[in-house]
């Protein structure tokens, strides 16, 4: 049954996202009143550029004022899809203070200031719900957060932005080198102008940070996680890869310490084998890897970015808000109850593999073991090739703390006959 009063809804942002979350509400408006028990009404929009022409919100709905639209005392809901820190965080805060429950996401404040939002929230009696913020469309957050709350999420192992895995794809199924797949990336529309935030991993590291908190109770900040990028990513490492029946992703991994104590969350590129199942995700889509101790393994694949894919999320996010408003129920609040310390990378038991360029004579290869021997890392194979006084050795180690695979890298730099260290990359998935 529907209820006569209409909830009204105020959308922060109508760019690529909020006016896919517009059309939605326009389009699927006599589902969702059936979903939730009660019509919703768009009571408003707030944008930067309000000439801007937009088919699915009538003009009258638009403002350059959001301040004035987030703290409306009639709003139900307010959707935030503007992104970055601020204004965001103050709108936010804005309608929380007027009672109105929050569909973000910003996965950047939430990475940053998850904690605060969810004490206001619950300081007004909000909800506060964020699905789109990682992993686009892919129902992620809240089987972690609702359908496995009563098992024990032990790793979180994951392809989580589509940018990153549309270059390396790339660099792998037609040979082409970072700059180049980059390029084809922003033409396509998958990558910015500035694509630093993908190609860095900070954009990784928020979700991730994001992932982490919700899997294992605890809070996780952005300073938190481990961040590398793939801008150093070679050809050769694709090569070798391949030579190893392996494929090379940004990964976002997340893992509680075998003796439980604490907990990590880290961001780079690796090698994982083709046969596991994130070594078959291509172009753009994202996929998480979820380990449990009741549930096993699961996998979580689809679109992870995009106007639409995105503005599913939202949707979703938007029916439960408005079901709570109907029935005076609550969604799920912050679950930190763990208080879990996060190890620093070092701590994080890995393994390498190391290319260098040496000095093609006999002794080499042994004075070089004798470094990982020296450093309590055990070596698991070594290709050796040489030509003309020059040699590449080629070295995978077993697992071993990361602090203690620094040191040796750092060691070997040091030796005459290391002429110097190609690439290093981690190989997970194993």
């Amino acid at each position: 049954m529907v209820s006569a009063r209409p909830l009204k809804v105020a959308l922060l942002g109508c760019g690529v996202v909020g006016s896919q979350v517009a059309r939605l509400m326009t389009t699927h408006a006599h589902d969702l009143a059936a979903r939730i028990g009660a019509p919703v009404e768009l009571a408003g929009v707030a944008v930067r550029r309000p000439d801007r022409v937009r088919d699915d919100v009538r003009p009258e709905l638009v403002t350059t004022d959001a301040a004035a639209l987030a703290a409306r005392e009639d709003i139900d809901v307010v959707v935030e899809v503007i992104g970055g820190v601020e204004p965001a965080r103050s709108l936010i805060a804005a309608a929380f203070e007027a009672g109105a429950s929050v569909v973000t996401a910003n996965k950047a404040l939430l990475a940053e200031d998850g904690p605060a939002l969810y004490a206001m929230a619950e300081k007004h009696g909000a909800d506060l719900y964020y699905e789109a913020a990682v992993a686009g469309a892919i129902p992620l957050l809240r089987p972690l957060r609702e359908s496995l709350a009563g098992d024990t999420v032990n790793r979180v192992l994951g392809i989580v932005n589509g940018t990153t895995n549309f270059i390396l794809d790339r660099m792998e199924t037609s040979g082409a080198g970072y700059g180049e797949a980059l390029a084809e990336a922003t033409a396509l529309g998958y990558a910015e102008a500035d694509p630093t935030a993908d190609v860095e991993g900070f954009d990784a590291a928020a979700k991730a940070a994001i992932l982490a908190g919700i899997a294992f109770h605890t809070r996780v900040r952005l300073d938190d996680v481990h961040r590398e990028g793939i801008t150093e990513v070679t050809a050769a490492d694709i090569a070798s890869a391949r030579r190893m029946g392996c494929t090379v992703k940004l990964l976002a991994i997340c893992e509680r310490a075998a003796d439980g104590r604490s907990v990590t969350a880290r961001v780079h590129p690796a090698m994982i084998p083709l046969t596991h199942p994130l070594a078959s995700v291509r172009e753009a889509y994202n996929a998480v890897f979820v380990e449990a101790d009741s549930a096993g393994r699961l996998m979580f694949y689809g679109p992870g970015a995009g106007g639409a894919p995105t503005a599913s999320a939202v949707l979703g996010d938007l029916v439960a808000a408005c079901r709570n408003k109907v029935t005076g129920a609550r969604g799920p609040g912050e679950s930190a109850y763990t208080q879990l310390p996060v190890a620093p990378m070092g701590e994080v038991v890995t393994r390498y593999h190391i290319s260098l360029d040496v000095a093609d004579k006999p002794g080499v290869l042994s004075q070089v073991a004798a470094v990982f021997a020296d450093h309590d890392v055990s070596i698991d194979t070594v290709r050796q090739q040489g030509k003309d006084g020059e040699a590449s050795l080629v070295v995978v180690t077993h697992r071993a703390p990361d602090a203690a695979l620094s040191a040796t890298v750092d060691t070997l730099r040091g030796l005459d006959t290391v002429r110097g260290v190609a690439s290093i990359m981690r190989v997970e998935g194993e």
